[in-house]
């Protein structure tokens, strides 16, 4: 019996010194584990850090070439080339740039290669911007040659425009007077009053209950440089205040004088003949009664004032 229990204790005995071992071996496993991912992140920072360090630089790069392309793109604009294709790739550029914001997925050598790219491109714009200025120094060239010859001829016609300009306005001053010299001109203006049984009264004054119409009569002037056709004579009454008397249901209008719209009391056609005929006009005005004062009254034709006169209305 007591073989046995000694047995027994030895087996517990082996068993912990068992478990012991299987213990140490998990806590140096455990050990190895976290040295090995403490080392793995020590690496991985390492490697981060590098990465936006070169995307710092890579971007740095970048916007160089970006102010770089501006610049390309300003002075051949300024010297008549065509940028079309370096604004696409300016826009190909700043979506590059757009694209450094992801530091996991950067890759140095395809940004690398992009940017020999990039610089290459600057190298041959310098070689067509070259090009241009030379060009353009021929044609600055040409162009002052073509300017002197041209300045020559800008003479030479000016004072030519200047002869020309000078006979064109005696001419229109000729015109002027010619035409201001056919115009009608008319005399003996004389304005009678009308009463309701058809009697006229003269004078130039009249009382506002005895009128009923008025008889405005004048003679044209001969005049051998005056065209004998139709003419319209236009008739104005104004009124003590100013006002043209007008009434469309009476024939009243409008009708223009030196590109100004007027209002005229009444118009008649006539065949001028150049005989010195009369001509009279007969205005009433139905119920409305003339006002007090002196009324106006003027003739036109042809654009011109032609006479004038006044009644005066008790």
């Amino acid at each position: 019996m007591e073989s046995y229990n000694q047995d027994r204790r030895n087996n517990r005995k082996n068993y912990l010194l068992v478990a012991l071992g299987i213990l140490a071996a998990l806590n140096l496993l455990l050990l190895y584990f976290y040295y090995q991912e403490r080392q793995t992140n020590k690496n991985q920072q390492s490697t981060l850090i590098d990465k936006t360090q070169e995307m710092l630089i890579t971007k740095a790069r970048l916007d160089s070439i970006s102010t770089q392309l501006d610049a390309k793109i300003s002075e051949i604009q300024s010297l008549g080339g065509q940028v079309d294709s370096l604004l696409k790739v300016k826009e190909q550029l700043e979506a590059d740039k757009r694209n450094l914001r992801n530091v996991a997925a950067f890759d140095v050598r395809k940004y690398d290669a992009k940017i020999k790219e990039y610089l290459a491109l600057l190298n041959e714009k310098d070689k067509e911007i070259g090009q241009l200025k030379e060009e353009n120094s021929i044609l600055t060239s040409q162009n002052q040659t073509l300017t002197e010859e041209n300045t020559s001829l800008k003479n030479e016609r000016q004072a030519l425009t200047d002869t020309v300009s000078r006979y064109s306005e005696q001419n229109r001053e000729l015109a002027e007077k010619v035409t201001l010299g056919s115009a009608l001109k008319a005399e003996n203006l004389v304005v009678n009053a009308i009463n309701r049984r058809g009697k006229e009264s003269d004078g130039g004054e009249y009382r506002s209950r005895r009128i009923e119409k008025i008889k405005i009569a004048f003679r044209l002037a001969t005049n051998p440089i005056a065209q004998q056709n139709e003419k319209e004579i236009y008739l104005r009454i104004l009124d003590p205040s100013g006002s043209v008397i007008a009434d469309n249901a009476t024939g009243s209008g409008q009708f223009i004088v030196n590109g100004q719209e007027m209002v005229y009391t009444a118009k008649q056609t006539i065949q001028y003949d150049n005989s010195g005929q009369q001509v009279v006009f007969i205005y009433g005005r139905g119920n409305i009664p003339f006002k007090e004062g002196t009324h106006q009254i003027e003739l036109f034709s042809e654009g011109f004032k032609i006479g004038q006169g006044d009644f005066t209305i008790k």
